[in-house]
């Protein structure tokens, strides 16, 4: 596989520090997590839970028993996974060990800490064996991605065969009238951040990650490039989200 440098992976949180994007965006999840979920909530008008509901409902035929959640974040999709499907075991992995501490607050609240587990681990280079998990799941993290191409080769690599990948990812919409709104939108989005959460850096880099991200046939190219079948994408809320599916 030849890695490509894609445009989103330039795009930095903190634009005057030397450090990797994966260090920065670490510092960043770290900054926020106290207000996250708020702030993720808000910004969305809930529809973030619809988006997840809608991407766990794609994984559902295969009745995955080991799920690998990527960029778990606070754990929300985990959750919400392990409350549809019941698998045997979902592992939750983040380079923010701050937020995924929210996670695991909210785990043990729900009483499903020995199901949903958490791990400190980088996507672009996984502790786990080839075939380790019947499904992999991300939400709003792979644009995050200090290497795309690595991450979803890592991602393919501990699927097991006929295993699934599910992706969840904000996106620009294309057409009238919910083009406009978005950029009008994505204008007031640090300053919500900076209300709920803090920094209005975090939230500066935000929009700017969304519009520099593959989307759509570029995004379900890339996926297919780096060995993914049957791949496809679904635009959702007016394309103000993408999920994209492959298997393995």
């Amino acid at each position: 596989i030849i890695y490509y440098m894609y445009k989103v992976e330039k795009v930095l949180p903190f634009d005057h520090s030397d450090s990797s994007k994966s260090v920065q965006v670490e510092r960043m999840f770290d900054q926020i997590a106290a207000g996250y979920d708020t702030m993720n909530h808000t910004m969305s008008l809930n529809m973030d839970k619809c988006w997840r509901t809608r991407g766990i409902k794609a994984l559902a035929d295969i009745k995955p028993q080991r799920i690998l959640d990527v960029a778990t974040g606070t754990g929300d999709l985990a959750i919400e996974a392990y409350m549809r499907l019941r698998p045997a075991s979902i592992v939750g992995i983040d380079i923010s060990e701050q937020m995924m501490n929210v996670g695991r607050t909210k785990v043990e609240r729900l009483g499903l800490s020995d199901s949903i587990l958490f791990d400190r681990q980088n996507c672009c280079d996984l502790s786990f064996a080839d075939d380790s998990f019947d499904a992999v799941m991300a939400a709003f993290g792979v644009r995050n991605f200090e290497d795309l191409d690595k991450g979803l080769c890592e991602m393919l690599r501990v699927l097991r065969r006929g295993g699934r990948l599910m992706i969840l990812e904000l996106s620009t919409p294309e057409y009238f009238p919910a083009r406009q709104g978005y950029r009008i939108y994505s204008k007031l989005i640090p300053r919500l951040g900076k209300i709920f959460t803090k920094s209005r850096q975090a939230y500066d880099y935000l929009p700017k990650s969304i519009s520099a991200f593959p989307q759509n046939r570029q995004m379900t190219e890339i996926m297919t490039k780096n060995g993914f079948k049957n791949v496809s994408y679904k635009k959702l809320s007016w394309g103000t989200c993408s999920m994209y599916i492959g298997n393995k």
